[in-house]
């Protein structure tokens, strides 16, 4: 009785703590780079690719992971990817290579990347859009904890003990929040379309829907993927890898305090927001292309913690709005976008980072950040959502 009165008036703790423990398991990796690297005695760039490989998968599953839950139910679909990445999971920690981690960790990004899309549209079926984003912020806590801890216990466990822990420390979480949803109802959501393509060509007859799916992808490879090179680069500078992910810890830091502060702003017009957000990515990341030091990095964590805040909830809010009638499709089409460009933006980046410029690499990021921002902005003024 208690979680149907929560799930009524807004986000249900079991959403918050499956977020929580996604973004915990997804950013445990960028500060364990170069100590697998080394443990398993393969360039950097290879090991890059159990980042980028994770985030590619996590992306391109999510329209499967949307038009299921459209069809079958939202705690259905969570409750098995759940159980699915407790058991890839668990496997990755004993991987012998760096041939089979990267396809256990393209594994466990493919289940794993259920969780947020679902949440997402479980705000999307219960919360009227006007007061959306400041739900949505409440998941956007979730998200920062879960970074800010994963970025400090990853580098410290990976250093004093091994990085071999840090993969099955999720699986045993997510095997025990497997149990916690076992008695999760669904919630009421809009009648779905039927079938695939009915979902697919109920997102994709709105024009919207294009220019969202394509700022998705761009911001991706600029948020998600440049930010994966932020502790290689204070490593590459002399940090240990505690230090850089202490630093990095702060984009953690960053989106907390701007989530707070997000939610008090939250009914201003949305385009402000967005353009708000992109501002912040492109400072951090100009930061941290002048100087790749503890201050530098710290400030582009910082910053770009806000850009996420600010400019991703935006994107994801105009998301929800998109097709009412096939949400999850819609939803986890845009983050699929999302993360597919993440993988590109981080692939891109791999040589750039193996070879140590990284001046010129996140000059780049902070390039690309500014027609994204300018485009996004325009973009959601003019925007009139569909009936339904």
């Amino acid at each position: 009785m208690a979680q149907k009165e929560e799930a009524a008036v807004g986000v249900p703790r079991a959403f918050v703590l499956a977020c929580f423990l996604s973004n915990f398991d997804r950013f445990a990796i960028t500060p364990m780079l170069l100590v697998i690297a080394a443990g398993l005695q393969v360039p950097l760039a290879s090991v890059v690719l159990t980042a980028s490989g994770y985030f590619f998968a996590y992306g391109l599953a999510q329209p499967v992971w949307g038009m299921l839950s459209d069809r079958y139910g939202r705690m259905r679909v969570i409750r098995l990817t759940l159980a699915l990445t407790a058991v890839c999971g668990a496997l990755s920690a004993f991987a012998p290579n760096v041939a089979t981690l990267v396809v256990l960790r393209v594994a466990t990004g493919a289940f794993f990347g259920a969780i947020v899309p679902t949440s997402l549209t479980y705000v999307g079926d219960t919360v009227p859009v006007q007061t959306r984003q400041r739900a949505l912020s409440d998941l956007q806590l979730a998200l920062a904890i879960g970074t800010a801890l994963a970025t400090v216990v990853a580098g410290g466990i990976a250093q004093l003990i091994s990085w071999r822990v840090m993969f099955a420390l999720p699986a045993v979480l997510a095997a025990v929040l497997v149990v916690w949803l076992r008695n999760m109802p669904e919630p009421a959501k809009a009648q779905a379309a039927r079938g695939p393509a009915q979902q697919l060509a109920t997102v994709f007859k709105q024009r919207w829907s294009w220019l969202v799916m394509a700022l998705g992808l761009v911001e991706g490879a600029v948020l998600l993927g440049c930010f994966t090179f932020l502790a290689p680069a204070l490593e590459h500078e002399g940090l240990t890898s505690i230090g850089a992910g202490t630093v990095t810890a702060l984009y953690g830091v960053g989106t907390l305090v701007f989530s707070r502060v997000l939610k008090r702003v939250a009914l201003r017009a949305a385009w402000q927001l967005l353009v708000t957000g992109g501002i912040m990515v492109t400072v951090g990341f100009a930061a941290c292309a002048i100087s790749q030091s503890v201050v530098g990095i710290g400030i582009a964590a910082v910053l770009l913690g806000g850009g996420w805040a600010f400019m991703h909830s935006s994107l994801q809010t105009w998301a929800t709005t998109l097709a009412p009638a096939a949400r999850g499709t819609a939803v986890s089409l845009f983050v699929a976008a999302l993360f597919v460009g993440s993988a590109i933006g981080s692939a891109l980046g791999g040589p750039l980072a193996d070879s140590g410029s990284y001046g010129p690499l996140f000059a780049l990021a902070a390039l690309v950040a500014v027609p994204l921002t300018v485009v996004g902005g325009v973009a959601r003024r003019r925007y009139v959502p569909p009936q339904g």
